[in-house]
């Protein structure tokens, strides 16, 4: 069965200012991100990943350059259509999970959904299903500040993958983590964000975890040079 096609970008070029200075981040980047996958965008800091993810994610403009995301050119719609398009399709996971800090988990969990306009009740217990799925569902009620870190880090996945989004982008989600604990992440990513109409993309350098990738996309000084199942040799 050939897999869907998620994410396209097509000769996506970005420039930053600095001061009278034009600084180019991207250079024409052409590439497809497969539904059913976990791929990672991998290189060093200043490479470009974040660049590439946000305008893929529909948070940061192209300087030129097409990006279609299940069939959408994204940048063709008009502000609200883009914000609406990335609340039902796109989940995040943030390094730094973000989360609310004077309401419980599963109200954190449920933001999506209330974003969506979900009744609060119906949304708290459909985020309460996404906890214990997570085996947080007994941390429901409580406060972020009176969870541990990694507590922390499954409700902000949970909060990712509530509204069951076709596409979901997680930023560095080992950066903090011990060598064990970030696989347990990855492995917990794998089984519950990976799914045959979803496509999960991971930006990441840290190498503990490559193995677990179905591709790797290297980004070098704002180009793709390499794509596939293994990291290149001289990495």
């Amino acid at each position: 069965m050939s897999q869907q096609v998620a994410i396209t970008t097509r000769g996506v070029t970005r420039d930053f200012q600095s001061g009278s200075q034009t600084i180019t981040v991207l250079h024409g980047i052409d590439t497809e991100i497969r539904a059913g996958e976990l791929t990672y965008v991998v290189g060093e800091s200043g490479s470009g990943k974040t660049t590439l993810i946000s305008i893929m994610c529909g948070i940061l403009w192209p300087t030129k350059g097409e990006v279609t995301v299940f069939g959408t050119d994204i940048y063709d719609l008009d502000d609200t259509a883009l914000v609406d398009f990335r609340l039902a399709n796109i989940g995040f996971i943030f390094q730094q999970y973000n989360l609310i800090p004077s309401i419980d988990a599963a109200s954190n969990a449920a933001v999506p959904l209330i974003a969506q306009g979900m009744d609060r009740h119906e949304a708290r217990e459909k985020a309460r299903g996404m906890l214990e799925k997570l085996n947080i569902g007994d941390q429901a009620d409580k406060l972020p500040n009176q969870l541990s870190g990694g507590q922390q880090q499954r409700v902000a996945i949970a909060r990712a993958l509530v509204h069951e989004p076709r596409l979901v982008v997680c930023d560095e989600p080992t950066a903090a983590l011990d060598a064990n604990s970030g696989r347990r992440v990855m492995d917990l990513l794998r089984e519950v964000a990976v799914a045959e109409d979803r496509a999960c993309i991971i930006v990441t350098h840290d190498n503990r975890v490559f193995d677990l990738a179905d591709r790797i996309l290297v980004l070098e000084d704002g180009l793709i040079t390499h794509d596939g199942k293994d990291m290149p040799d001289d990495h």
